[in-house]
Formats: structure tokens, C-alpha cells, sequence
């Protein structure tokens, strides 16, 4: 991922397969991660089981604020583990446990090979088909999105679960939302790059902007602990249909070896101490 200016390149939020590490194969997989990143074994590490019982209400939270209205998407990638969609440093998140204006950078997906397993995060132990991750970096306080990456509040990062549902009218029109992004998954079945413009994410959103919120990190190498997670209660709905279509998206740039892209999540961490908030009252 580049980075404006003339700063350092930043740690990138998904890095290729070709750096030693990938979701599918034990031997460099999640749980050998720490081998090539001790901070895999850190303090705070994401994504974690969220219980539900055991978050804290926290009145001093704000409601999130998010501005997607000016959005300007730039392209879509397959860039070997997922499918990410790269924005022009222009919209914001406020509020929530935020100090400041954080700047969406681009959002990108982890999900399973059936409906029973593909979130990274997890509710008393439940698992979604997939999940939805919105990066965004810390405009107030550092000058780009690299500087960012390496710091303790650099990263915002919105998670929104997909649940699969299609059997009455008003699941199909609900599901209809992200019908622009799905279509678009044929242009990238390989790992390569296309445009793709004029996509506003606020459609992604859930109609309640409840949420839970702790101190985490990246959930793939480098792993930095640089994240303020805020994983929004409520799911957004998809189609069994839409959610085949990220199962056709193939992990590898040769058709012929045909390494269908599926299980790109990382298990639950230890929570290690950690206090998880949340801004409602169950």
C-alpha cells in the first residue's frame, strides 16, 4: 500500500503471500506467524471472541460519526489473500471512542468456505460467514497513512459482519446494498488490480451504529498494535448467492492452479487483560 509524501513505506495492512506467510498452509500459517513476527505473541492482539456478558457499558462513549457522502472509491484488487477497494484519503469517521477525524484508506473482506466460519471476530463464541474491515488512519495526528501504521492510535478500523439470509422480501432488498461490489468481484478472480469508482461504503453500513470497542491490531503481518477496533454489533444481510461470489475469487494469479480464496481469517487472540467497551447497555 504507497503512501503520500516522501515518508518511509508504511507497514502494509495486507502484504503479499510471497513475504512467507498466507492463511491456508500450516507451515507458515497463523499459528507460525510469530516465527517471522514475535509481536503475533504481543499484548494486544486482534481479532478476539467478544463476550458479550462481559463488556462494559461505557455512557462517555460517543455515538460514531461516519461521512462517507464525498467518497471517492479508486480501484478494486485481489491482492492474493482478499478483495480490498482503495479510497482517496477524503472521507472520515468521528466520535465513538475516537479523538479527532481518522481518514478511510480502503476496505477489504475475510470469509469462510461455508456460513458456518469466515469472521475474524467472534460474539460469545459465534462465527459469521464474513466480515467486513473499513481501515482508516489518524488525520489529526500524523501526516500519512505510514506514519500512522506504526503508532499505538494510528488505525481506526470498522467491523462489520455479513450474515447470509435471503428468504423473505425484505432480506432480498437489504441484500441488494452491496449488489455493485459483488458484480465487481469477476474483474479480479486472479490477483490483479481494476477500477472501480463511485462507490459510496455507507451502503455496507447496518441501520444501528452500536458497537464494541478495544485496543487491538492488524489481523495479518506485520501485526502492528496500532488499531482502536470498533466492531459494530449489528450485521448487514447478503445473499447465499453474493456470498458465492467471493468464493470464486482464487488466491493465486494461475488459473490452472486454482487455490480457491476461502478461510483468510485469523483465529480469535487472547484477550490478555484487555477491556472490552461497549456503547450500549445489553
Amino acid at each position: 500500500m504507497s503512501v503520500e509524501g516522501n515518508r518511509s513505506s508504511p507497514p502494509d495492512v495486507h502484504p503479499r503471500e510471497s513475504q512467507g506467510w498466507n492463511h491456508i498452509h500450516h507451515a507458515n500459517g497463523p499459528s507460525e506467524w510469530y516465527k517471522s513476527y514475535p509481536i503475533a505473541k504481543g499484548d494486544r492482539q486482534s481479532p478476539i471472541n467478544i463476550v458479550s456478558a462481559q463488556a462494559i457499558y461505557s455512557p462517555s462513549l460517543k455515538p460514531l460519526a461516519i461521512s462517507y457522502e464525498l467518497c471517492t472509491s479508486l480501484n478494486i484488487s485481489n491482492n492474493g489473500h482478499s478483495v480490498v477497494v482503495e479510497f482517496e484519503d477524503a472521507d472520515l469517521i468521528n466520535g465513538g471512542p475516537l479523538e479527532g477525524p481518522y481518514r478511510l484508506k480502503q476496505f477489504h473482506f475475510h470469509w469462510g468456505i461455508s456460513q458456518h466460519q469466515g469472521s475474524e471476530h467472534t460474539v460469545d463464541g459465534k462465527s459469521f460467514p464474513c466480515e467486513l474491515h473499513l481501515v482508516h488512519w489518524n488525520a489529526r495526528k500524523y501526516a500519512a497513512f505510514g506514519e500512522a501504521a506504526a503508532a499505538p492510535d494510528g488505525l481506526a478500523v470498522v467491523g462489520v459482519f455479513l450474515e447470509v439470509r435471503g428468504t423473505k422480501a425484505t432480506d432480498r432488498v437489504e441484500g441488494q446494498k452491496g449488489i455493485a461490489l459483488t458484480d465487481a468481484l469477476y474483474m479480479v478472480k486472479f490477483k490483479t488490480k481494476a477500477q472501480f469508482k463511485c462507490f459510496n461504503p455507507k451502503c455496507l453500513m447496518p441501520s444501528s451504529l452500536d458497537y464494541w470497542t478495544y485496543p487491538g491490531s492488524l489481523t495479518t503481518p506485520p501485526l502492528c498494535e496500532s488499531v482502536t477496533w470498533i466492531v459494530l454489533r449489528e450485521p448487514i444481510r447478503i445473499s447465499e448467492k453474493q456470498m458465492d461470489k467471493f468464493r470464486t475469487l482464487l488466491f493465486t494469479s494461475e488459473e490452472d492452479e486454482r487455490m480457491q480464496m476461502v478461510n483468510n481469517f485469523r483465529p480469535p487472540q487472547p484477550l490478555k487483560g484487555r477491556m472490552v467497551q461497549a456503547s450500549f447497555k445489553e
